[in-house]
């Protein structure tokens, strides 16, 4: 059982991925599109803070609300890897490594979803009273 959300798988490789998304527009023709850079950076953070917030909801149906979000900020930046390949900023080489870590992202964070989603509404025994 995590006591933190960074113990949490999902929430380890949401970070991942955002570490990578900082590196990879840091440089290079995405680091000068700002509107690009901020919007690729902005959707992956977006997915790890969405875990954490749903992490501090303490219901699991609560927490299932914002896995959708964060699978759903995870899904944006894997398209907008996709627009940064076709508008140059990158290759499928250099996006190869992340592109598979969003794909072991998504994976991990729809299983938290389900299992989440199978688990019944009581409120944890430190807020019951």
């Amino acid at each position: 059982m995590a006591r933190r959300y960074e113990d949490l798988d999902a929430w380890q490789l949401a970070d991942r991925v955002r570490q990578e998304i900082i590196a990879l527009t840091e440089t290079g023709p995405a680091s000068v599109d700002f509107r690009f850079r901020g919007q690729i950076r902005d959707a992956e953070s977006s997915a790890a803070r969405n875990i954490a917030e749903g992490f501090g909801r303490f219901r699991p149906r609560d927490f299932a609300r914002f896995m959708q979000f964060s699978i759903s900020s995870t899904m944006e930046v894997s398209d907008l890897i996709t627009d940064g390949i076709e508008r140059k900023y990158v290759t499928v080489s250099s996006t190869k490594a992340i592109t598979h870590l969003v794909q072991r992202s998504l994976q991990v964070s729809r299983r938290l979803l389900l299992y989440l989603k199978r688990r019944r509404q009581d409120p944890p025994p430190f807020l019951a009273e």
